[in-house]
């Protein structure tokens, strides 16, 4: 009679399982996202540090790994130069107004468009979604200037007092700055991408209840629609706050200026290297506390667009 050896180990044991491999794969992926995270934090260290130091400092570490070290003659000194140099308050609240006036009109007038395009029945629904994606094709700076004409032109109701009063044209606004801008073809496209998601049978439902468009929109729609307004609402606010060529050409007063412009005022006479560094971090923390509020959320609307896509 044969007999069973049983010191022998079964083939399934003496391989890895896939369990077991799985952790160091993870390690592995873990390490070369850190790299890369320090790579790319790389250019925001030396922004931050260069901050604290003066002009020759920064050019005599700039060859060197001291760049990217708080080494040296540090001071405050470029941070409150400034202040003393621009208007740097008086531009950050402008950016702050305009950025939340875009953002907050846009994920109103984007979202109930893409609800309009991706939940209603209607004629003609089909192209107007297609000649909105269309959009998305031309370059802001063809369109520029004769949108630069065309505000110039335009109408607007102020007041003298309390007398009400036409006025021509919206340069040097808060307007000019704010409503170009509160429609946008991609955030358009995002919401009706994600509401397309949601079952139709919840609108139904809420037709036989008695519910019309608007409060289902209101009360079904953008209570499950949280992650894709993160997103819309961060990738609003990163070109708002970082607009530049459109404020350059239809503002030149001062007072009403954002963060961007701002910048140049360094570039006269002679550049001062440690106040555009101090100057460039300012200007960086609202987007990080933006991001960092919202990520969550945008990491979520980024998973559920892979699964559903």
């Amino acid at each position: 009679m044969a007999t069973v050896d049983q010191t022998a180990t079964p083939a399934s044991t003496q391989a890895a399982s896939p369990s077991q491999r799985r952790p160091s794969r993870t390690w592995v992926l873990y390490l070369i996202m850190a790299l890369l995270s320090v790579f790319f934090l790389f250019p925001v260290v030396f922004m931050v540090v260069s901050g604290f130091k003066p002009d020759t400092q920064i050019f005599s570490d700039v060859t060197s790994a001291r760049a990217f070290l708080p080494v040296g003659e540090l001071s405050w000194d470029n941070y409150f130069g400034v202040f003393d140099r621009v208007p740097a308050l008086r531009f950050l609240l402008n950016s702050v107004f305009v950025t939340t006036m875009i953002v907050v009109l846009g994920l109103v007038v984007n979202s109930m468009a893409g609800f309009a395009l991706s939940r209603m029945e209607w004629r003609g629904r089909k192209i107007i979604f297609v000649l909105v994606i269309a959009t998305l094709i031309v370059p802001f700076e063809t369109v520029a200037l004769p949108m630069v004409f065309w505000v110039a032109q335009l109408p607007w109701l102020g007041f003298d007092g309390l007398q009400p009063v036409l006025e021509q044209g919206w340069l040097n606004s808060y307007r000019v700055q704010i409503l170009p801008f509160v429609a946008n073809a991609f955030a358009i496209f995002l919401f009706a991408q994600y509401f397309s998601s949601i079952p139709k049978s919840l609108d139904e439902a809420a037709r036989v209840d008695g519910c019309g468009w608007f409060r289902i929109y209101r009360q079904i729609i953008v209570p499950l629609s949280g992650p894709v307004f993160a997103t819309v609402a961060i990738l609003t606010f990163l070109p708002a706050w970082n607009a530049y060529l459109w404020p350059l050409m239809v503002v030149q007063e001062e007072s009403k200026r954002p963060v961007m412009i701002g910048v140049q005022y360094f570039q006269q006479l002679a550049p001062a290297w440690g106040e555009i560094m101090a100057y460039s971090t300012i200007i960086t923390i609202p987007v990080l506390v933006v991001f960092l509020s919202f990520q969550r959320a945008f990491v979520s609307s980024i998973a559920a667009s892979g699964v559903k896509g």
